[in-house]
């Protein structure tokens, strides 16, 4: 018999410009020769200057999708996206609880990093609550960092704190993204706690890049599908920065004043 591969799955929302989102993640697994399934959380109409609408899908349909794919194609490793409501993270956490073999990253998007919310209360607490503690790895930003810890993030020293706190709570090594956002600081660096040990990555700054829309769908799509060809967790954070690193230095435009990852 042929030899079965392993597919990646990303649960996310759409992006009708193709910069972030499912959209994003499946550039992302192909980039890496994998297999890509998908089940839709939302429908988004954006480009890079802003989303304009959103159209949340029906909770019983997302579950539909989830139980087409668990199961049937050979996903070692997963990504969450946006979610929209607490009922979708409840519909993904009953599905995802039967496959604990499955490397899980959580991208938390609840807070953009200008700080605007993008889930709502209930949302949150079902995301702490459940789906956070099934996770292998979560890769929050600064302003998520703040919300999950409850604590302010203007240093290294308060990332790494934020870290360990967020592993303590949730059981899952955490790596925290966006160290350019510190307050005060003119470091650029991304911080992986896994329980044992603090490792730093960093790269050096692109300089007016053309784009970087997409880069957290990127990163997170890119760190499950080096999870799912065998890395090691380190190994996964280290070669999915370098990669997203590339595709913003390669990014190009596709339209006058907008851009696009490599």
């Amino acid at each position: 018999m042929s030899e079965v591969h392993p597919c990646c799955l990303t649960i996310a929302g759409s992006d009708s410009g193709g910069n972030a989102g499912v959209q994003a993640d499946l550039r992302t697994f192909h980039a890496y020769k994998l297999h890509g399934c998908t089940v839709f959380t939302a429908l988004t109409a954006q480009n890079p200057n802003g989303v304009y609408a959103i159209n949340e899908i029906a909770t019983d349909f997302v579950s539909a999708q989830l139980d087409s794919v668990l199961g049937t194609y050979s996903i070692a490793a997963l990504k969450t996206g946006m979610l929209g409501s607490a009922a979708v993270v409840e519909a993904v956490v009953d599905r995802l609880k039967a496959f604990p073999a499955i490397f899980k990253v959580v991208d938390p998007v609840m807070v953009a990093t200008s700080g605007a919310e993008l889930a709502g209360a209930a949302t949150r607490i079902a995301m702490e609550e459940q789906l956070l503690p099934l996770a292998t790895l979560i890769t929050p930003n600064i302003p998520e960092t703040e919300a999950l810890s409850g604590r302010a993030v203007e240093s290294l020293e308060d990332i790494r704190d934020a870290a360990k706190c967020l592993y303590d709570k949730f059981g899952a090594a955490v790596l925290i993204k966006g160290g350019h956002q510190m307050r005060n600081t003119g470091e650029a660096q991304d911080i992986l706690f896994d329980g044992n040990e603090y490792l730093s990555f960093s790269l050096p700054r692109i300089e007016n890049p053309i784009s970087t829309h997409g880069t957290g769908c990127t990163l997170s799509a890119a760190i499950a599908s080096e999870l799912a060809l065998g890395r090691s967790l380190k190994e996964a954070v280290k070669g999915a920065k370098k990669y997203v690193y590339q595709s913003i230095e390669k990014s190009y435009l596709v339209g006058e004043n907008c851009g696009v990852l490599f």
